[in-house]
C-alpha cells in the first residue's frame, strides 16, 4: 500500500513525475544534455524570478549550502539560525576551516531584522547566510525586511536557504537582492530527492574569484566557469534521470498548474492545517511568522505522536515528529508540493478519528 507522505521532505511525487525518471539515459556531454540542463535553468529563473545564473548539483541542498558558505566567504561568515537546519550551515563552515560566528534566536521565534543589522555594522562580516523556512520549528523568517537590511551592505553576499520554501512560497529573488538562493528537489518542487539548485549572483562570483581553497566537487565559481565554457555542461557526471522529472514538473508547475495558482494553494492548505491546530491543539511558535509549508504542532494532549503515526500508517499516511528535542513535544505536517486540499482534509479526519477528537 502507498504511504502518502505529510513529512517535510521527501514529499508525495506524482505517478506521471516518476515515470519521467525511468525515460532512456542520454549521455551528459551531448547537446541533448545541454539544452535539458539550459531548458531547467531558464525554467527555474522563472520560478524564482531571477536573471542570475542556475547551478544545478547531484546532492541534496546541502550541498549547495557548504558550496555557498566556502565559495563566498573571505573574511567571515555571519550565520543566523531559527532552529536545526540554520544552525546547520554554522558547522558546514566549521569544518571547512571558514571563519564564522552563529546567532541563534530561540526556537519558535523568527530572526529580528535589528539583530541583523546590529551585527553586520560591525564591519565583520562579508557573508550572511541564513535560513527562510525552518522545517523543525514551522516557522518562516521575515525575508522581505530582512532583504531591506541587507540593502545596507550591498558588500555581503546574502545566502538564503530556501529548500523547504522555493516552489511554494512567492519569492522574488532579484527583488529581495539574495546572491546565492537554494533549494533541493525533494521539498516544493515536488520530485525524488538527488537535486539541489541555487543562484549565483554577479556578485557572488566576482567574490568567489577572490576566495582560495573553494574546494572541488562544491566550487561554485567552477560550476558556473563550466557552465560558460561547455554550454550548460557540468564538471562532475550530473543525475540526468532527476533533470527528467525536474523538466517536465518545471513545466507543469509553469504551464499547467500555473505557478500562482501554485503559491496560493500552498497558502490555503496551511490555512486549514493551522486553523485545524487551533481547534485541537496549539501552534509551536510566534504566530505571525508560520510557514506556508511545514506546521509545528505543539502536543499539548500529551499523545504518544508515534503511536499516532504507527496508526496513520497503518491507513496510508504518514506525518512527521518533533525535531531533535523537539520529539514528541510536538510534531510536524507538511502541506507542500502537489498535495491538495483534499489529502489535507482527508490526513486531518483521520487524525480526528485516531484520536477521538
Amino acid at each position: 500500500m502507498h504511504t502518502k507522505l505529510f513529512i517535510p521532505g521527501p514529499v508525495d511525487v506524482r505517478e506521471d513525475v516518476l515515470e519521467k525518471m525511468s525515460m532512456p539515459q542520454i549521455g551528459h556531454r551531448t547537446k541533448e544534455a545541454s539544452e535539458l540542463q539550459r531548458r531547467i535553468s531558464e525554467n527555474m529563473q522563472k520560478i524564482w524570478k531571477t536573471k542570475e545564473q542556475i547551478l544545478l548539483s547531484t546532492s541534496s541542498g546541502s550541498g549547495l549550502m557548504e558550496g555557498a558558505i566556502k565559495s563566498c566567504t573571505r573574511k567571515r561568515a555571519a550565520v543566523f539560525s531559527i532552529g536545526t537546519f540554520g544552525t546547520r550551515w554554522y558547522e558546514m563552515a566549521v569544518n571547512n576551516n571558514v571563519e564564522a560566528d552563529l546567532f541563534e534566536t530561540v526556537k519558535g521565534k523568527a530572526t529580528d531584522p535589528d539583530d541583523i543589522d546590529r551585527v553586520l555594522s560591525m564591519g565583520k562580516y562579508d557573508l550572511l547566510a541564513i535560513t527562510h523556512n525552518e522545517t523543525s520549528t514551522g516557522i518562516a523568517n521575515p525575508i522581505d525586511e530582512i532583504a531591506q537590511v541587507m540593502k545596507r551592505y550591498p558588500d555581503v553576499v546574502f545566502c538564503v536557504d530556501m529548500v523547504s520554501s522555493a516552489g511554494g512560497h512567492k519569492l522574488n529573488v532579484d527583488e529581495l537582492g539574495i546572491d546565492i538562493a537554494i533549494t533541493s528537489s525533494q521539498k516544493c518542487l515536488g520530485i525524488p530527492a538527488g537535486l539541489s539548485i541555487c543562484t549565483f549572483s554577479e556578485k557572488a562570483i566576482e567574490r568567489a574569484k577572490t576566495v582560495k581553497n573553494r574546494g572541488y566537487y562544491f566550487d561554485l565559481l567552477n560550476i558556473y566557469m563550466y557552465i560558460l565554457k561547455k554550454d550548460y555542461q557540468y564538471p562532475s557526471t550530473p543525475s540526468i534521470p532527476h533533470m527528467f522529472a525536474l523538466d517536465y514538473q518545471l513545466d507543469y508547475i509553469l504551464n499547467v498548474e500555473g505557478i500562482e495558482n501554485r503559491f496560493q494553494r500552498h497558502i490555503d492548505m496551511a490555512e486549514i492545517v493551522q486553523n485545524w491546530v487551533r481547534e485541537k491543539f496549539d501552534l509551536f511558535g510566534d504566530e505571525t511568522h508560520l510557514s506556508r509549508t511545514v506546521t509545528a504542532v505543539k502536543n499539548v494532549r500529551n499523545i504518544n505522536v508515534s503511536d499516532l503515526n504507527n496508526e496513520l500508517i497503518k491507513r496510508g499516511m504518514m506525518i512527521s515528529n518533533g525535531y531533535g528535542d523537539l520529539k514528541e513535544k510536538t510534531f510536524r505536517i507538511a502541506h507542500m508540493a502537489d498535495t491538495q486540499i483534499e489529502d489535507i482534509n482527508e490526513l486531518l479526519n483521520n487524525i480526528n478519528d485516531i484520536l477521538g477528537i
